[in-house]
């Protein structure tokens, strides 16, 4: 795994020659001795400290590591992305088909960059320009490199949509990002990394916020390129499931240095170093909730047939596009219950979601809070009475970035009538609760990490006591470790408040641990609902099935997880 000198690899060739063999082929990545300094005034001097490691090609190595471990400054690194001269390479090389990319110039970074070196960023929508068309973005990448007639273009971007699995691609084209769920638009990035199929393929946590059967796809998308091109792939993830499934070796980062190397079956079979053990077991364990003594009958939430239909595009000689989001939802939650929505990116889950807390006006069907109607609209607000909260998927979206934390959270209670002492006092209160302390009401929202940001999400959502809590894929994003923290904190509210939860997520593994019912989603329709240990235990539906079989598993040679005998998602 480590980097070898030229020195070194002229002599491993002599030697090969010399015993009649192949010469090793030389690798595609090699990064030596790199360190790459923060600004002053940061938590440390180095964002990365003497890491070291070569990729071969048809190679896939990981990169593990919590958030601010520096597995994502590395490949900035290698794409010349750095800002700057406030963060920069102060030693060692990072050798591409042994040239070294740190002394070269803008423009020839510029020629490499999506040609030879591609690149999937973490998150899309900050990728995607939001005024331009998905099919003139994919477009840009031809434009800058080859030259190809418009027919031609628009067939390979259509092509290529298709293989990632994107629905109505002809029509998808013409829409722009922010008409497409997030893993459909990190979906669009994939595309765009692979359209020229490069020989150097860097993932930054592409497949964080995808469903697990869009993930299994990306996966072996990325492999059927390798098989076909050669290409060698980057891929960094804090996922150990992941790795187990596309990794050939493993770096693993603790806060800039690299701790542990080796193959993915050593690293994850016998991890040495105490963070490697610490990332695996901190994995979701997939434990199915047993069902909870009804402590009471009271139906906080009550769904009948629910309808919404988005339609986008069209025009007099152009058809629209019809998405049928939510078709006869129909589903109910008493006190202190959890249900878990669970489907692939686009199966409407978020948007009944969103219905429920007042956020997207439904087209038919009816949502009772507590035996009250709803009525969709401006009024459903006022008749909630802030009881019905949500947590988003993306707290810092969700935070104004110009306010302080402490009045963010205060905010909502004033508004209902409660005093700002008062008000500042139950912050104070909450902020505790979550794990953070009464300084963090006076900082804003850049100033604390993923996890941290998320906290303050629920605590906000808390202020205003609410019945009913919609937490919309909470944890997708963030690390293993901070993830376990932030579900045993939802877990812990939950019994708390006696709060009634409808908890969205992607991942069985989550949904299991969390849930009482589970309500699986697929085109804007439930195929599956029940008691969770029924619906894991023993699903009737086959795309049920589907959405299990496709969760990453550290092992992948354990028997499904829906035989008679299992009572985990992941061993």
């Amino acid at each position: 795994m480590n980097a070898r000198t030229p020195r070194e690899l002229e002599l491993a060739m002599q030697r090969d020659t010399a015993d009649g063999t192949a010469p090793a082929a030389e690798p595609v990545l090699d990064i030596h001795g790199l360190s790459i300094r923060l600004p002053e005034g940061g938590d440390r001097t180095l964002a990365v400290n003497a890491a070291s490691f070569s990729l071969q090609p048809g190679q896939t190595l990981c990169i593990v590591g919590e958030s601010g471990s520096g597995k994502s400054m590395i490949a900035n690194a290698v794409m010349g992305l750095l800002p700057r001269p406030h963060v920069e390479p102060v030693a060692g090389r990072i050798l591409f088909d042994g040239q070294d990319l740190l002394t070269l110039s803008e423009s020839s970074l510029r020629g490499l960059r999506g040609r030879r070196i591609g690149m999937i960023f973490q998150e899309p929508m900050t990728a995607l320009n939001p005024v331009m068309r998905i099919g003139e973005q994919l477009a840009e990448v031809f434009d800058a490199h080859v030259s190809l007639p418009a027919a031609e273009k628009r067939r390979r971007i259509v092509s290529a949509l298709t293989d990632v699995g994107l629905p109505d691609p002809e029509l998808l084209i013409d829409s722009y990002p922010f008409r497409l769920s997030g893993g459909q638009r990190q979906r669009v990035m994939i595309a765009c990394a692979l359209l020229l199929e490069p020989r150097l393929l860097i993932a930054d946590e592409p497949t964080t916020a995808l469903d697990v059967t869009t993930q299994a796809q990306i996966l072996k998308l990325i492999r059927e390129l390798q098989q076909r091109r050669g290409t060698a792939v980057l891929f960094i993830t804090h996922d150990f499931g992941v790795v187990s499934e596309i990794a050939d070796q493993v770096v693993v980062m603790q806060t800039g240095t690299v701790v542990e190397s080796g193959s993915a079956a050593d690293v994850l079979r016998r991890p040495r170093h105490a963070y490697t053990r610490k990332l695996i077991e901190a994995i979701p364990s997939g434990e199915v909730r047993q069902p909870q003594e009804r402590r009471d009958d009271i139906r906080i939430l009550q769904v009948q047939d629910l309808h919404k239909t988005y339609v986008s595009g069209g025009g007099l000689f152009k058809r629209g596009r019809e998405v049928h989001a939510a078709n006869g939802i129909s589903f109910e939650l008493r006190r202190g219950e959890t249900l878990g929505l669970v489907g692939e990116s686009g199966s409407g889950k978020s948007t009944v979601g969103r219905c429920l807390v007042g956020l997207n006006p439904f087209d038919g069907g009816r949502i009772l809070f507590k035996g009250r109607s709803l009525v969709s609209g401006h009024q459903f607000r006022t008749l909630a009475q802030g009881k019905i909260q949500m947590v988003f998927q993306d707290p810092y979206a969700s935070l104004n970035p110009r306010h302080r934390i402490g009045p963010t959270i205060a905010a909502g209670p004033i508004a209902q009538g409660l005093s700002k002492d008062e008000a500042m006092a139950r912050v104070l209160r909450l902020l505790k609760l979550v794990g953070l302390n009464e300084e963090a009401a006076h900082r804003f929202p850049h100033e604390f990490s993923g996890g941290q940001r998320q906290r303050i999400g629920i605590a906000r959502a808390l202020a205003m006591e609410p019945e009913l809590l919609v937490a919309d894929e909470p944890v997708s994003a963030l690390d293993v470790s901070v993830q376990a923290q932030v579900l045993d904190l939802f877990a812990e509210v939950r019994e708390r408040f006696k709060l009634a939860m409808v908890f969205i997520t992607h991942d069985l593994r989550v949904a299991g641990q969390m849930c009482d019912h589970i309500a699986v989603m697929q085109r804007g329709s439930i195929v599956e609902y029940g008691t969770t240990a029924r619906v894991l235990g023993s699903p009737e539906h086959d795309y049920t099935r589907t959405l299990i079989e496709a969760i990453p598993r550290l092992d992948s040679a354990h028997p499904p997880v829906h035989a008679a005998a299992t009572q985990t998602l992941h061993d």
